[in-house]
């Protein structure tokens, strides 16, 4: 058992690394394939010897080989948290091809909270088709109905697209795309759960940072990361979460 454990963080990590290629030339529209890793500073293509995982930035103590510029932690960081969440994918659903698919969704997930934090964008690229496979591979492999992967698409982007309407453009059509993915992959009733969950945490962040840092309340934040995190409590934990509301007797 911990030799799978072993090689699901592995392969984590290895996915990770390929998220930050993503994650890095996604918002440029540059292609995710070609041409090898660079490096951004002296434009030298890295070797398979200096792009192992986590590794490899230890080893040249977070420098480039070349020309020895600064690596920002933030990509071994990605590589840990892809590796983190795989390991606890295959730990609370198992090893099967659920948790590959949730797997999957959560790398999914690395990326659009990196890129919207960075460029305050949730590209269509990343979602438009993602919305395809939510409603093709959340049936088959998730085990929710059809109907209730459709109508998590419709639910989910229709209040967030009422949102953007009654707002005039407070709700950005990434995000609208965004919850509409989600909702295809979980359902309407964990797609409600999910902007409950992502509205509360963003709400608490907001209030931190106003407090904090003196920001003010129409400063735009990203609203992406939040869902995310709405979306991987509501995963991990939405059948329990809405059955104790389901109990609750007012």
């Amino acid at each position: 058992m911990l030799f799978l454990y072993a090689s699901v963080f592995a392969f984590g990590l290895v996915i990770g690394s390929f998220l930050n290629v993503c994650i890095y030339r996604i918002p440029k529209g540059k292609s995710i394939v070609n041409p090898p890793s660079t490096c951004p500073a002296c434009n030298s293509q890295i070797k398979p010897i200096h792009n192992i995982p986590v590794l490899s930035y230890i080893l040249l103590r977070g420098r480039c080989a070349y020309c020895g510029t600064k690596i920002s932690p933030i990509y071994p960081s990605i590589e840990l948290l892809n590796a983190i969440a795989y390991v606890l994918v295959a730990a609370r659903f198992g090893f099967n091809v659920k948790s590959a698919l949730i797997m999957g969704l959560m790398s999914v997930f690395v990326v659009v909270t990196f890129i919207d934090l960075e460029h305050k964008i949730i590209p269509d690229g990343i979602t438009l088709p993602g919305i395809a496979i939510g409603l093709l591979l959340g049936p088959l492999v998730l085990k929710i109905s059809f109907i209730d992967s459709l109508l998590g698409v419709i639910v989910g982007g229709g209040l967030f697209f009422l949102v953007a309407v009654v707002s005039r453009g407070g709700m950005g059509g990434g995000d609208i795309k965004l919850i509409a993915m989600m909702g295809g992959f979980i359902g309407w009733k964990a797609v409600l759960l999910t902007i409950f969950l992502g509205s509360a945490f963003g709400a608490a962040v907001g209030i931190a940072l106003m407090a904090l840092k003196g920001m003010h309340r129409k400063t735009p934040i990203p609203f992406g990361p939040f869902l995310v995190a709405g979306a991987v409590a509501a995963i991990f934990w939405g059948g329990g979460l809405l059955e104790w509301y389901g109990g609750l007797h007012f």
